[in-house]
């Protein structure tokens, strides 16, 4: 090591290492005179990582000169001219594994008793690259998360956050929670029309006395649906609804990933059903009809009015739980399919059994093998309606055997899907924890507010952002105080 006196900086130090490393030779006041070392040197360098010392060589750093400590401007910050080394206030296992991905040239393998989390956050502070920490995570089993692109324009980026992404701001959850209250209100109003009381058909074919007296009752009321409580109630919930999902298409960033979106599909899927049932009533109003295009009209808006119950799936765009639901099966589709394939075969070949087990019997319930499905199902999924049963020796053997066979076939996908299930509630709840509680680096160079306003991203600043602000500003004081102390003498590496 080289002794830098006088008022040379630490921009002249790296210029005369840099010159050294190159071949070249600075003129220094030495007791004894020596030749410039050459690029392949095995000069040494000390690193300190919480107190335990570590030791290298300069080419080992510089294979990866992008990095905190193979860049000769970045690592200079950390150095401690009076032990003539580096100081890294870090997590010291974490180390091993850093310094060996120098040495080795670019493997990088996690110790097994360092967390996963607070490797991830030594290998950001020592700036490997986001190359390495997408390496990384698939090795460490991550599942990489969707990009979500935001629209160009600074209106539209404003109504994107408010309708797409409620922890965005204040606004935005309270947008949202207007809309899980209408999506209630118009669960509650689907299930309420339902009750005896309020329909139309039971109080029309119910015979009141009161009805037939005065007959205009259910003809006004089934002529004019629009007075109807339910009716004016639900043209409320359906006008929120297709504006929410108007600005939040008029606002998205692309107009066919929208459409591919499975939850917008759900929006457009919950609306349509109201629109179609107010043109049957129109069309009906207005054309009359017979009784048997009344009977048809009705079975029809039957059909389309159970597709309103797949609103109850818009919350889930408002849900965690749902969410991680929605992944789990997502997940765990080839265990799904694998289960449904056991119990079709053990409905076949149960249902056939229990059949010709049970065929000399004349007070039989099983009169033909698709009858026997249904028991064959029921029986399996250990439920037992008791509306079909074996009488039978055999068909009672056969339907023990069938009842053991459905556990076995149930138990055996079960484990995997409720793993995937654990998997994604876990890594919710890290995300979640790691949005509260920042580690607090040393040294950052750029701020993350900073990052923020440059950027323009749809995320908050947190506290724990503002609390780095504080910490870097307070280094950087620190740095320009000891850097002022240091100027008389300064140990650098040539």
């Amino acid at each position: 090591m080289t002794v830098v006196s006088g008022g040379e900086d630490e921009e002249v130090a790296l210029s005369a290492h840099r010159e050294h490393e190159e071949g070249g030779c600075v003129a220094q006041e030495e007791p004894e005179p020596r030749d410039p070392p050459s690029p392949d040197c095995c000069e040494r360098v000390v690193i300190n990582i919480s107190g335990l010392r570590f030791e290298t060589q300069l080419r080992t750093l510089a294979r990866f000169p992008r990095t905190l400590l193979g860049d000769p401007r970045r690592r200079v910050r950390f150095f401690d001219p009076l032990r003539n080394e580096y100081f890294f206030d870090r997590n010291r296992p974490s180390f091993d594994a850093i310094l060996y991905y120098y040495q080795s040239g670019g493997r990088l393998r996690r110790p097994v008793n360092v967390p996963v989390d607070i490797f991830l956050e030594e290998v950001k502070f020592y700036e490997l690259g986001e190359r390495v920490l997408e390496l990384f995570r698939e090795d460490e089993g991550f599942i990489r998360e969707e990009e979500r692109p935001l629209p160009v324009g600074a209106l539209q980026r404003q109504l994107w956050l408010l309708f797409e992404y409620p922890e965005s701001s204040g606004p935005a959850r309270g947008i949202a929670i207007v809309s899980v209250m209408i999506i209630l209100i118009s669960i509650v109003i689907f299930c309420l029309e339902t009750l005896p009381e309020f329909r139309e058909e039971a109080a029309r074919l119910s015979g009141d006395p009161f009805l037939a007296l005065n007959g205009t009752r259910a003809s006004l009321i089934r002529n004019s649906p629009f007075t109807d409580p339910f009716f004016l109630t639900e043209t409320l919930c359906i006008v929120w609804f297709s504006f929410e999902l108007l600005v939040r298409f008029a606002a998205c960033p692309s107009k066919p990933a929208f459409f591919r979106n499975m939850m917008n599909v759900i929006d457009i899927v919950a609306i349509i059903p109201y629109f179609i049932t107010l043109g049957t009533e129109l069309a009906e109003q207005q054309g009359g009809g017979n009784n048997g295009q009344q009977a048809m009209s009705l079975a029809i808006l039957r059909v389309i009015r159970l597709v309103r119950v797949f609103r109850i799936f818009k919350l889930s765009r408002h849900s965690k739980g749902l969410q991680i639901l929605g992944k789990t099966l997502q997940a765990s589709m080839r265990e799904l399919g694998l289960l449904i394939f056991f119990l079709f075969i053990g409905v076949i070949l149960f249902s056939s059994a229990v059949y010709f087990a049970e065929t000399d019997d004349p007070d039989s319930l099983f009169t033909s093998i698709p009858d026997a499905f249904w028991w064959a199902v029921v029986s399996m999924t250990t439920v037992g309606y008791g509306d079909m049963y074996p009488t039978t020796i055999g068909g009672k053997i056969v339907g023990s055997l069938c009842a053991i066979a459905g556990v076995l076939t149930i138990a055996l996908p079960v484990p995997v899907i409720v793993s995937n299930f654990n998997y994604f509630y876990h890594r919710e709840k890290e995300q979640e924890e790691q949005a509260q509680y920042t580690h607090v680096p040393c040294g950052r160079q750029s701020s993350p507010y900073r990052e923020h306003l440059g950027t323009g991203s749809r995320f908050s600043l947190h506290r724990s952002d503002f609390t780095e602000d504080l910490e870097e500003l307070k280094y950087s004081q620190y740095c320009s105080t000891n850097q002022d102390y240091t100027d008389g003498k300064l140990y650098t590496e040539v």
